[in-house]
């Protein structure tokens, strides 16, 4: 896709929603603290700034769309190797050192 046809699928996408909630482009651009040109310009796929829409899509609950941005760590199959050698694999007796008895602690 195009940048272009991005932003008008970005301002569809705005729009329908808009749209469903029964919202005006005033109403929106009011609560996002835009002015409706800029609401009109990012429904038409026009460009506008990225905290705009983040604000335009806060307003109409959206923001889990930026979701898919996330970036996860991810744990190689080498370091979880390393990390289930270290995990115990059986119980045993504690050291005498663990065993603190009610005399060592007391003062």
């Amino acid at each position: 896709m195009t940048d272009k046809a991005l932003c008008e699928t970005i301002g569809n996408f705005i729009k329908h929603h808009r749209i469903n909630q029964n919202k005006s482009q005033t109403e929106v651009s009011l609560a996002a603290g835009i002015s409706r040109s800029t609401m009109s310009l990012l429904e038409r796929g026009g460009n506008i700034s990225i905290s705009s829409l983040i604000q335009v899509l806060r307003v109409l609950e959206l923001l889990y769309i930026m979701d898919v941005f996330k970036v996860e760590t991810e744990i190689s199959p080498i370091e979880y190797a390393k990390l289930q050698k270290n995990k115990r694999q059986r119980a045993g007796k504690r050291s005498k050192e663990s065993n603190n008895t009610k005399e060592d602690l007391e003062w």
